[in-house]
């Protein structure tokens, strides 16, 4: 039995599921409602009454579109469609009345306000309103509150429209907001006067129509007609978040979340979202070779020809960190075994198969966990690892889907079952399993990068395959799955590929530790963006992109392939990192075929087609590893601090300070003597 109904709206006929709303509808139809509560992601409120249309046949006054279902409007005297209107007298009339009602608290604040030029309520005030307001009492204030370094509040512009509270509530999963009192006295707060404890606060800044909540570090530098707006891709984490990177002139501004409904569908996480003062601070700006023990600067040509000297003859090995795009990874693959030498990705030491894909990315797309009645987390806690994934998950847990946690408990901002923290739980559910359709295994690296990690990932592959369910491999690196699937591995590993290495190409990799002891150190090469730990060991410096600065091809944890695009150029010298390896190959007399990111592009897809497949998540061939015991250990999860984990977060001084926060609200609270 179909529930299809049909609606005339403004005398536009259309079918539509009888569970929507008139809003919805209207939306299918090409009509625009105005509206201010309502979001399509979040639960109906019904109280801005701004999105008032005519039921014609239904009660003698407006109807709130939002939050009227079509199957409850009635047919034509003869069963014709029921019929809404959404610009008769009355209708307008009732839109001036609620304009004019929301203006008269509400400050002019416009030529002061970040949100003007981008604010919902200059919009509709402007194409909806009334060009005259009859009040001339004082308007009413309310305090600021103080949400912590992320949000800027100026409570008096609130308009109560409670998409923050509902978006903390609902999407985020923490409840510290809320509203207080009721007509003129009811205002949004947060209880106890307590910062906001959320990865994912920084939402809140796009949901609100006006300029209650904006960025506290974005406050008063521009305007959003001065910026260069860029649309890219996140590297923060390894779900490949779509954002839009907003410049003014050199400078990155801000960076906003695009919808993008299979991967992050409209949210990101405070770290993608207030990571760009990093992007200013400890750049690499020019090339720097080491000398009597200290760095000095030295020219282009003088690096590239030390670099080429010390790799010559020698043996050579190229580690690919975690926010390196995939046509720099192909490049000093191709670069580095050119010369005899190793690559390796996995400088976490995770133990994911080469060459098989079912293993080290899954058969599950990001999309399936809304649809999954059974998910099963195992050595992950997605709310630090992934905090928009998190959110999926919670959505499907409120949907019905049941939860379980094999390792560290954490407070995932959901229910789940707690099924144990070590090998034994992970080798007992195994021993088990039962079919389940709609399951799906959620594999964290931190169950991966110890010694028995190839065994895990078998146990994890039994239990999906078991269950008839997906498999997804969670990971934290944006570039790890690019650079696996063009093979920058090594047969053994890491510590094969560094086994008596007398140069390492440190592509980015920062979280590696490289030994400095004695006459066997090697001799260190960093292509890299920031003076971070790399740069701190390195030989050589090559100064390099960041992921704003080129345009570079990044596979996420489902492995979908993205494009980021350049939204600004790199400071000083530094130059694109596919650049700088090929004028190193030139210089060493192995030239890399290619004199552009084009004919790299083009040599990358002839030789890893799915590559060319930009946004299009590849089917993997379910191929189990052979099932081996684990060893007896318990789960420790791959990310201790969510602020700080890679060479840019940990410039920035907004993450430092959310850093230092988080560690303040975990220690244990001293009484007083």
């Amino acid at each position: 039995m179909t529930n299809l109904k049909k609606i005339s709206i403004d005398g536009q006929v259309v079918e539509v599921d009888g569970a929507m709303t008139i809003i919805q509808a209207a939306e299918i139809a090409g009509v625009e409602i105005p509206r201010f509560c309502y979001h399509e992601r979040l639960s109906i409120a019904g109280n801005c009454r701004m999105c008032l249309v005519e039921v014609v046949g239904g009660p003698p006054k407006p109807a709130a579109s939002c939050a009227m279902q079509v199957r409850d409007l009635r047919p034509g005297p003869n069963g014709e469609p029921p019929v809404v209107k959404t610009n008769s007298p009355m209708v307008k009339k009732a839109r001036e009345g609620v304009m004019e009602f929301l203006l008269i608290n509400h400050p002019l604040d416009c030529p002061i306000c970040d949100q003007g030029g981008e604010c919902d309520l200059q919009d509709q005030a402007m194409a909806f309103g009334v060009d005259f307001s009859r009040y001339r009492e004082p308007k009413r204030a309310s305090e600021d509150l103080d949400l912590g370094p992320l949000v800027k509040t100026a409570m008096t512009r609130c308009i109560s429209c409670t998409r923050c509270v509902r978006f903390t509530t609902e999407v985020a999963g923490i409840t510290q907001m809320g509203q207080t009192g009721r007509g003129e006295d009811a205002e949004i707060t947060s209880y106890l006067n307590e910062t906001l404890h959320s990865n994912l606060q920084g939402n809140i800044i796009d949901l609100c129509p006006v300029g209650a909540l904006t960025s506290k570090p974005y406050a008063f530098t521009a305007r959003p007609w001065e910026l260069t707006k860029t649309e890219s891709i996140d590297v923060m984490d390894a779900l490949g978040s779509n954002i839009r990177v907003d410049t003014k002139g050199r400078e990155v501004m801000r960076i906003l979340p695009r919808n993008h409904d299979g991967v992050n569908e409209e949210w990101i996480s405070d770290k993608t979202r207030f990571i760009w003062d990093g992007l200013r601070r400890q750049r690499l700006d020019k090339p720097y070779i080491r000398e009597n023990g200290r760095l000095r600067p030295a020219s282009w040509a003088e690096a590239l020809e030390a670099a080429a000297k010390a790799m010559t003859g020698k043996k050579v090995v190229g580690l690919v960190g975690d926010l390196a795009p995939v046509e720099a990874a192909y490049s000093l693959k191709l670069l580095v075994e050119g010369l005899g030498g190793h690559v390796e990705c996995r400088t976490d030491g995770a133990r994911l198969p080469a060459g098989n894909r079912s293993a080290y990315v899954g058969t599950a797309r990001i999309e399936d966990i809304d649809t999954a009645k059974t998910i099963l987390l195992i050595g992950t806690n997605p709310r630090v690892e992934a905090p928009v994934l998190n959110a999926r998950i919670r959505k499907a847990w409120a949907a019905g889907a049941q939860i379980g946690l094999i390792g560290e408990a954490a407070d995932l901002t959901y229910d789940y079952k707690h099924m144990g923290t070590d090998r034994a739980a992970l080798t007992e559910l195994v021993g088990r399993v039962t079919a389940k359709p709609d399951t799906l295994v959620i594999l964290g690296q931190g169950a991966l990068t110890e010694a028995d990690g190839e065994a895990v990932l078998s146990q994890a592959m039994a239990y999906a395959e078991g269950a008839g369910g997906k498999l997804l491999v969670l990971h934290t690196a944006a570039g790890r799955v690019g650079a696996m699937d063009v093979g920058a591995v090594t047969e053994g590993g890491l510590a094969m590929a560094t086994d008596g290495a007398q140069v390492v190409y440190n592509l980015g990799a920062d979280e590696i530790e490289i030994s400095r002891d004695g006459t066997a150190a090697p001799v260190v090469i960093y292509q890299g963006s920031h003076g971070d730990r790399g740069a701190n060991r390195a030989d050589i410096i090559l100064p390099a992109a960041a992921y704003t600065e080129e345009n570079g091809l990044f596979v996420n944890t489902e492995g979908r392939p993205q494009l980021a695009f350049r939204a600004g150029f790199a400071p000083g010298q530094a130059k694109e990192n596919w650049a700088i390896l090929r004028a190193l190959s030139a210089e060493l007399g192995a030239k890399l075929p290619w004199d552009s990111q084009a004919g790299l592009r083009a040599a990358l897809v002839k030789a890893h087609p799915h590559l060319g497949r930009i946004d299009a998540v590849p089917a993997n061939t379910w191929t189990p590893l052979e099932l081996r015991a684990p060893a007896k250990a318990t789960f420790r999860n791959a990310i201790k601090d969510f602020y700080l984990t890679n060479p840019i977060a940990r410039a920035s001084a907004v993450m430092a300070e959310l850093s230092a926060m988080a560690r303040a609200r975990t220690a244990g609270k001293v009484a007083a003597e």
